[in-house]
């Protein structure tokens, strides 16, 4: 397939390793990029305020001339959510699968991106001839159907990414994996693996999805209320197997949540669903059946299920609250760091009478491999050298433990930082640079405006509040015409602090009266003593440190 003879082969990900989601990977041949997915994260609990996280792609930006495409493994936003900012600064087509391609279409409209792009849709048996690699792909196992892994054909080897994966024995014929072509390209000779790490610290295999199916059909036939099944919005497969379920026990459902209407339809018109049209109903004919008839299927903002059935269980949601009586179905397990937030919503939603699936019932499955899928792709695959990748750093270690068994050494396995360059030559691999990488945080409209210093400020205003001093001079009578006004919020209640308070107003006084006797003095110095003086003398008051802000005006 190799049209010629390749002098420079790169890799750097942009995102994707050290951590879970935000996916970017670039392949650099010769003079050419080649981007395999452009995926956003979803902020961390100290990123207060964020919406969401993409990679740093000033790289790409300084380099846009040489971009040639971007590869879509599949439709799930860690792979797909931060396609419209990059399109926004590269202009490159964009391959990927009938129902990857429909979703991120979808995203797009839904991020208001004004650009043109231009979609060419692959399939597995599709290959992609550029000047200086060929590109082809496999059919692989996730939670979304149309994924695949994507193959950059050098004269070296084969660079394979195998996008998420995982090896289901019982698949349908939507979810079945091309093991056959994975190890016909392992034959041709991989050059480099990179794999997903997600779940290389689960022993054995991940549970197949034909028991999901079983378990849940007989969750809905032992439920005598509603049925409130809450999963991931792009989880289509477990859609799929509610909508089942509900067929078999003759309950109709309901679709709620904004994300999941969306995907819901697309996988839908595109035949990705299987769905009697007697089985779904719209939510305005809930009140037309009994509740033992009922399903509810939903999800939250970002396609996220776990607020939302929270608000159900304060009663403050604006279309649903749980009643007693209820079966809570949760297929979805916590996003990172989410999971103190899941189990206080588990018991909120038993105080509100409801009774709860989740967790040890295996209404869930990860959609990710575990150790051993994980060796099979090692071997089937059997590459020269090894990049674990789609995982935090101690996931990455235990992948690079199993790529150890299965017989690679120390030299073939590389674990790169974000941003590092990871090159082939002299027959051997290693690190030779770095390129700009780290968090761009989405705020609103705002991209990359917010920073470690406005987190730092957010972080402190959440923990000690807010002091804002407001003070009047006349500069020419050196006077304080009125003040100095202390407001006071998130730091103490004024009422039950009037003695605090009135020091503070004191103390910032004398500062101000002793500033204002010299001959000259600058307003920053005036501001920044308050700031020092004030802070010092609450600390030791309260030991709390509260953001400062003086506020001199003139008259």
């Amino acid at each position: 397939m190799v049209k010629k003879k390749n002098n420079s082969i790169k890799l750097i990900a942009l995102g994707g390793v050290g951590e879970i989601g935000k996916n970017m990977y670039l392949v650099e041949v010769d003079k050419d990029i080649f981007v395999i997915d452009a995926g956003l994260m979803f902020p961390e609990e100290e990123m207060l305020g964020i919406d969401m996280v993409i990679p740093d792609i000033t790289y790409l930006k300084d380099n846009k001339d040489r971009v040639k495409a971007i590869f879509l493994t599949h439709g799930h936003e860690d792979h797909i959510g931060a396609l419209s900012y990059v399109l926004g600064n590269i202009n490159v087509p964009v391959y990927g699968t009938k129902l990857t391609l429909a979703l991120a279409h979808a995203l797009l409209k839904e991020q208001e991106y004004k650009g043109k792009t231009k979609f060419i849709e692959v399939d597995s048996n599709t290959i992609v001839n550029l000047d200086s690699v060929d590109v082809s792909f496999f059919r692989t196992n996730h939670s979304i159907p149309d994924s695949i892994g994507v193959c950059i054909h050098t004269s070296e080897g084969i660079i394979v990414y195998t996008g998420d994966f995982k090896f289901d024995q019982a698949a349908t014929k939507l979810y079945k994996p091309e093991i056959g072509k994975m190890a016909s390209i392992g034959e041709q000779g991989v050059l480099c693996l990179l794999s997903d790490s997600t779940e290389a610290e689960k022993p054995g295999y991940t549970t197949s999805e034909a028991i999901v199916a079983r378990e849940m059909s007989n969750a809905f036939y032992n439920a005598s209320a509603r049925i409130i099944a809450a999963c991931f919005a792009s989880d289509i497969n477990r859609i799929q197997h509610i909508f089942n379920a509900a067929k078999e026990n003759k309950r109709k459902v309901a679709v709620v949540g904004k994300s999941l209407e969306r995907i819901y339809h697309i996988a839908l018109d595109l035949g990705y669903l299987e769905v009697n049209d007697d089985v779904i109903i719209p939510i305005s004919e809930i009140k037309d059946y009994q509740d033992s008839e009922l399903v509810i299927l939903m999800t939250g903002s970002q396609g996220e299920p776990i607020e939302a059935l929270q608000k159900m269980a304060k009663q403050t949601h604006k279309l649903f609250n749980i009643q007693q009586g209820d079966t809570v179905l949760i297929a979805a397990s916590p996003l990172k760091g989410s999971e103190l937030f899941l189990s206080k919503t588990i018991d909120m939603l038993l105080r509100a009478g409801a009774n709860v699936i989740a967790g040890k019932r295996a209404v869930h499955v990860s959609s990710h491999g575990s150790q051993e899928e994980l060796k099979f792709m090692i071997n089937l695959m059997q590459p020269k050298y090894f990049i674990p990748v789609h995982g935090e750093y101690r996931l990455l270690m235990a992948h690079r433990k199993l790529a150890l068994e299965c017989g690679l050494v120390e030299d073939q396995i590389c674990i790169p930082d974000r941003g590092d360059i990871v090159e082939w030559k002299d027959g051997g691999i290693s690190i030779t640079g770095k390129v700009p990488s780290g968090n761009i945080l989405i705020d609103g409209i705002g991209v990359g405006d917010v920073g470690n210093i406005v987190l730092r400020d957010r972080k402190l205003l959440s923990q000690d509040g807010i002091l804002i001093v407001v003070v009047t001079l006349t500069k020419q009578e050196k006077k304080i015409a009125s003040g100095p006004e202390i407001l006071s919020r998130g730091f103490v209640y004024v009422r039950e602090s009037e003695k605090l308070m009135d020091d503070s107003t004191k103390l910032v006084r004398e500062i101000v009266e002793r500033n204002i006797m010299k001959d000259s003095f600058e307003w920053s110095s005036l501001k920044q003593e308050i700031r020092d003086e004030l802070n010092r003398y609450l600390y030791d008051q309260t030991k709390r440190r509260p953001m400062i802000l003086p506020i001199i005006m003139e008259v």
